[in-house]
């Protein structure tokens, strides 16, 4: 996971507004969760490259988590990165899109798929799926469920070579679970499988109030991608209320789900190396109550969630 843009509702110097890249292992392709404004110029920032770019997910349609589509939609253009693109988004996503682009006279020369999609709908990918979960806020917003497929077509290569097989197209049968026959010896492809290796299970949340809404989702869940707005005592002390999660209630709802790991994103501009709330607090209410792992994103850092299920900066 790259994460491109960390700050909430606008940016700053330290950080932009929402964007978060992820790849998957030997892979040569890339997904892109949320677009605010200047997303491009993040990515080209990063090692990330916008030809291999092949999905974007937009949890919702407030302007710092989308606003960025169209500038980035028309670099891809003139670049003659002519790769199709799918975007899935809240209803709304699909007008927003095909407005600006037709205002602007913008021919994009490239398939573009726009989806809007409903709660609990579920896609299916090449290396995962994703499910659609409702969340809580001012308006629609969503988290999206990421299940990586299974590995279960291992071979103990180990055993075979001490049968005296080598690698060779045998190996591709007994894959595809075919009996094979070698130096006389029937080879049954079950016995030469390894265990399946699990796939790792992790939520990208947009804006959301109540992590608890997720309920089920986040049992034993790897990692959680998740906003902390503000700290308690700031939100307690705020004017107008707004439906953002705090630390204090972000380290409590999880705990009782005894989520894995936690990143912590869409960070107040008041949190910053030049005021007195520095960026710690966020840090240190949330670990009164949660016992896991804890992260808290900047702008270009980079995380790979291993098999194990452990979260390193990379």
């Amino acid at each position: 996971m790259t994460f491109l843009g960390t700050s909430a509702g606008k940016p700053t110097i330290e950080r932009n507004v929402s964007a978060l890249g992820l790849e998957f292992d030997q892979d040569n392709k890339w997904y892109l969760f949320d677009c605010g404004e200047a997303t491009q110029h993040q990515i080209i920032r990063s090692h990330l490259y916008i030809g291999k770019l092949d999905t974007i997910f937009i949890t919702h349609l407030h302007g710092d988590h989308y606003y960025g589509l169209p500038g980035l939609l028309a670099t891809k253009k003139i670049d003659a990165v002519l790769r199709p693109l799918s975007i899935y988004g809240p209803k709304g996503i699909k007008i927003f899109l095909e407005g600006a682009l037709d205002i602007s006279s913008e021919h994009l020369g490239y398939v573009l798929k726009i989806i809007e999609f409903e709660v609990n709908e579920m896609f299916v990918f090449d290396k995962f799926s994703l499910t659609v979960l409702p969340l809580v806020h001012s308006i629609e917003s969503f988290a999206f469920y990421i299940e990586e497929n299974d590995i279960s077509d291992k071979l103990d290569v180990k055993k075979l070579k001490a049968m005296g097989m080598e690698p060779s197209p045998f190996y591709a049968k007994l894959k595809k679970g075919m009996p094979i026959s070698f130096r006389g010896k029937e080879f049954d492809p079950k016995a030469f499988m390894l265990e399946p290796i699990i796939g790792r299970r992790l939520i990208i949340a947009g804006d959301n109030s109540s992590p608890a809404v997720l309920d089920k989702y986040l049992e034993d869940l790897d990692l959680l991608v998740h906003e902390c707005t503000y700290t308690q005592e700031v939100y307690d002390n705020l004017t107008v209320k707004v439906l953002h999660t705090t630390a204090k209630v972000l380290g409590e709802e999880i705990q009782e789900k005894s989520v894995k790991n936690l990143i912590v994103n869409h960070i107040n501009p008041r949190y910053n190396k030049n005021n007195m709330l520095d960026i710690d607090l966020i840090y240190e209410e949330i670990k009164q109550s949660y016992k896991g792992k804890v992260f808290i994103a900047n702008d270009f850092d980079v995380y790979r969630l291993g098999r194990d299920g452990i979260v390193e900066m990379v």
